[in-house]
């Protein structure tokens, strides 16, 4: 029997991950598992006496103090060496046991990568409760490369409301950035601008730490390239949010948890790299002593020899009967230099509250240059000529500073939270055109310059309360306030010659747009497990947002009317449901039915009426007047492990209305253009609130672990898309539906010595548009990593499409006055060596944590993307005891 108990606690556990044992022994809101008698080898239900006797306890990391999730309990009786009764562990370490018999018994607590813990006295009886308070759980050495194994299969984890990503696992993205790590994880695809669409849809919020950022909020492609993919932790991947998050993010929500380490001493960390397309710098310095923190980081990111080619055809059809054909072709190549630079301080106010604070500064300086600009326009009469170069630079700075304090409470489960957060992101997007002459396309007749001062500034404040009821329900409820100004400024200047000076071009306006958003939002969510292993969550959300917009200077001849004109955008509330049933099946398996209504705001580059017309035949322009659009989604997924095999697939349905879409359509009057019907028109692109979209579809996913030291991965999206319009205008008018596809390959090798070999393959498929489509890519790399002695540095080199230089992109769209087709090619093959080295001297500590707060998750931004939102609250790290351990946390 001894065995078969071995077999129970270990054998279990060392193959499956923590979705596993909560499948097997589902824990309550209230902490502790239910009780496994049933399911315990060789006992059952009639075998195990009852009583009243209650035991409790928390299972904690003796060399970290962190909790040690699901580790195995079991209560064996001394006299018959039998067990009587066993749970598990939840995330936070705790247990509990019930309705116990009196008299003398043995704990035995077992966990893979940990030496086996027997308390060889517990004496129970009828006079009260037993807390065995804080249970230290030593670490097995001679396990821990097995240890490291069990660890690679959990590369793809399943929570209750999420799906994680460890990214901290991959060696080939050393020395790149966040967009780099985003192709790797299931349901994402990232596009060659490092938009991020999740199933299909860019309408999502993304976080950075489980807070937004106003830099997100600009552009999210933007924001992935300011984050080393070194820092990133896990990037976590939420379907369904309950009501405790922003209604923003029509498809979801992206959470990106950089690293963190909680250190008694000091300790510094240097990253760096080199490429022939990019190198990297980043320090990272790390303080603590007694219950205060401080932090001190900082990273630099260079780019350059970045190449391409682009070429477009399109054609105007003129109202008096005439085609216009256009050909452009330019090589293109853009440098860069990326920062981000950190402070963060936390302080423990005593065991059961603390306050944390951290000020972020990030820099963007990009820019793109776009050579021998050339575009030749046939018509009624002989081609006509015009070359130019065009540089473009997008320079930005955001500071991000928040506060947050939280208090626990003896009841598990039971805090309080208030936080405070202010993010401000001003950002200059211009760019400047030398137009050349005919005659030797060599002397420059006259510039044109577009300036374009923009900010996005958000306050934030917010309060979060959570409690149980019973052993088995839980109640959150809250409010937040969100107040956003945005401003962008813009003008066009124009010169003669190379040397003349830049003067107002009074045949554009000049003009600033003031947007104003103040949220206003209060929640109520509500969870409920049954003994059956049924869980409910169910929640409710009110948002009510107000909107003042005006044009505070206006130039004569612009659309839009008088100076200081109130666009007059009308207030407007929302209610937001959502509800979440999972199901815990035999053998490991899980089932979850969702649905959930979203709201997507727009936001500042789908607001901004500014005219880019860097190329002056395909010009772009916001819109705004645009109002939100609504989402209703609704999914069905099963997971389960077949031995070392884990595997997931879901199904999902999402429907949009009064969706934002991008339309385009030829300009004729405005902004000065030529209105000669014999000269093309320019295609202009921009967004109404006009759309529906339908998407329905499949995901299914794997991860495997083979001979203990080879991982392999991978998944594929498929879902049909129906998008249509309601315009009464037949320029807009149109309807698009096709099939979209998208895949993704990972492997990883465990080598002796330290050696880690790494392989990733990602292809993505035609997407479907209302007036086009555009053309698949994929992307591949290959890296190999070596450890130093005892770990504290490692070098490894890594290369990324090294066979197709270029590859090239195609992309089509036409409506009843234009047809256009274009062909990007990119030469972005690469190769890159790293290296990184730890000084100093740590031990590790855990203090108390706050919650995550204060996520701004509900502004759509350009190329579809939106801004960070709000977060799932995560659990203080270290946890509360159960009932009568007075809330002290373990140290």
């Amino acid at each position: 029997m001894k065995k078969t108990i071995l077999l129970f606690v270990t054998g279990t556990l060392a193959l499956t991950t923590a979705s596993v044992v909560r499948a097997q022994f589902p824990t309550t809101p209230g902490g502790g598992g239910q009780r496994p008698a049933a399911t315990i080898p060789g006992v059952s239900n009639s075998d195990v006496p009852r009583g009243n006797a209650k035991l409790t306890g928390i299972i904690v990391d003796s060399t970290t103090s962190k909790p040690v999730e699901f580790a195995s309990v079991a209560l064996i009786d001394v006299t018959t060496k039998r067990p009587i009764d066993g749970t598990v562990a939840d995330e936070k370490g705790r247990f509990t046991l019930n309705k116990l018999p009196s008299g003398d018994f043995q704990l035995l607590i077992s966990f893979v990568g940990y030496r086996n813990k027997t308390i060889s006295s517990v004496k129970l009886d009828r006079r009260g409760d037993v807390n065995l308070g804080t249970v230290m759980l030593a670490p097995d050495i001679r396990t821990l490369s097995e240890v490291n194994v069990v660890g690679q299969a959990a590369i793809v984890e399943e929570k209750v409301d999420r799906l994680v990503y460890n990214a901290e696992k991959d060696v080939t993205s050393k020395g790149g950035d966040a967009t780099d790590v985003m192709r790797k994880v299931p349901l994402l695809s990232v596009d060659l601008d490092g938009n991020v669409s999740l199933r299909g849809s860019s309408n999502v919020r993304v976080l950075i730490n489980n807070k937004p950022s106003t830099i997100v909020a600009s552009s999210v492609a933007d924001a992935l390239k300011q984050i080393p993919a070194d820092m990133i932790k896990t990037v976590e991947v939420i379907t369904s949010p309950s009501a405790k998050y922003d209604a923003e993010g029509s498809a979801g929500i992206i959470n990106i948890i950089t690293k963190k380490t909680t250190l008694q001493g000091f300790t510094l960390n240097l990253d760096s790299g080199v490429g022939n397309r990019g190198t990297n710098l980043g320090l990272n310095g790390n303080l603590r002593t007694g219950k205060m923190g401080f932090s001190l980081s900082g990273f630099g990111r260079a780019n350059y020899n970045v190449r391409g080619r682009f070429a477009n055809t399109q054609q105007t059809f003129n109202n008096n009967g005439t085609t216009i054909t256009t050909e452009q072709s330019a090589d293109t190549r853009s440098q860069g230099v990326f920062g981000q630079y950190t402070l963060g301080w936390d302080y423990d106010i005593s065991k059961t509250s603390a306050i944390t604070a951290s000020l972020r500064y990030g820099a963007r300086n990009n820019t793109q240059f776009q050579d021998n600009f050339l575009t030749r326009s046939m018509g009624a009469y002989l081609p006509t000529y015009n070359l130019r170069n065009v540089q473009t630079k997008d320079l930005s700075g955001t500071v991000d500073a928040n506060i947050d304090y939280t208090k626990t409470y003896a009841k598990p489960q039971q805090e309080f939270s208030v936080s405070a957060q202010f993010s401000r992101n001003n950002r200059n997007n211009d760019f400047t055109a030398n137009l050349l002459s005919q005659a030797d396309f060599a002397t420059i007749t006259s510039r044109q310059q577009n300036l374009n001062d923009s900010y996005n500034q958000e306050t934030t404040l917010r309060a979060d309360y959570q409690t149980p009821i019973g052993k088995n329900q839980l109640i959150e409820f809250g409010g937040k306030g969100i107040f956003r100004q945005v401003e962008s400024s813009f003008r066009y200047n124009f010169a003669s010659g190379a040397m003349g000076m830049f003067v107002l071009d009074q045949n554009r306006p000049a003009n600033t747009l003031n947007y104003d958003q103040n949220i206003a939002a209060g929640y109520g969510s509500y969870t409920l497990t049954t003994k059956s292993k049924f869980t409910l969550k169910a929640g409710l959300r009110y948002e009510y947002t107000t909107i003042n917009a005006n044009y505070s200077r206006t130039q004569p001849g612009e659309q839009g009317g008088q100076a200081g004109e109130d666009l007059g955008i009308p207030s407007y509330s929302n209610l937001v449901p959502s509800i979440n049933l999972s199901k815990t099946l035999k053998g490991g398996k899980t089932i979850k039915l969702a649905y959930n209504r979203r709201l997507q705001r727009p936001g500042i580059q789908f607001l901004n009426p500014n005219v880019n017309a860097a190329n002056p035949t395909n010009i772009t322009q916001g819109n705004p007047l645009l109002s939100p659009e609504l989402t209703d989604n609704l999914e069905f997924s099963t997971s389960a492990y077949v031995k070392n095999v884990y595997l997931n697939a879901t199904l999902f349905a999402r429907l949009t209305n009064n969706s934002i879409t991008s339309v385009r359509d030829t300009v004729t009057t405005s902004l000065g253009e030529v209105t000669n019907p014999t000269l093309p028109r320019p295609i202009r692109t921009t967004y109404l609130n006009i759309g529906r979209e339908e998407a329905y579809g499949i995901n299914i996913f794997g991860n495997a672990t083979l001979f203990s030291k080879w991982q392999i991965g991978g998944g594929f999206d498929a879902f049909y898309a129906y998008l249509t319009n309601n315009s009464a205008t037949a320029v807009y008018r149109a309807t698009n539906s096709g099939w979209v596809v998208t895949g993704r390959f990972f492997t990883s090798l465990n080598i002796k010595n330290g050696w880690g070999l790494q392989g990733f393959g990602f292809i993505r498929g035609r997407q479907i548009q209302l007036q086009g489509s555009q053309g698949g890519f994929a992307f591949y790399s290959l890296g190999i990593k070596k450890d130093l002695k005892d770990k504290r540095g490692s070098f490894g080199i890594a290369g990324e499409n090294f066979f197709n230089n270029p590859f090239t992109i195609r992309a089509e769209s036409s409506s009843p006055i234009f047809a256009q087709n274009s062909v990007t090619s990119l030469y972005n093959a690469g190769i890159r060596v790293n290296f990184s080295y730890k000084f100093g001297k740590m031990s590790f500590d855990q203090p108390q944590r706050q919650r995550n707060r204060g996520a701004n998750d509900d502004l759509k931004d350009e190329g579809g993307n939106d801004n960070a939102g709000a977060q799932q609250p995560a659990q203080p790290a270290g946890g509360t005891p159960a009932s009568g351990g007075g809330g002290r946390r373990p140290r």
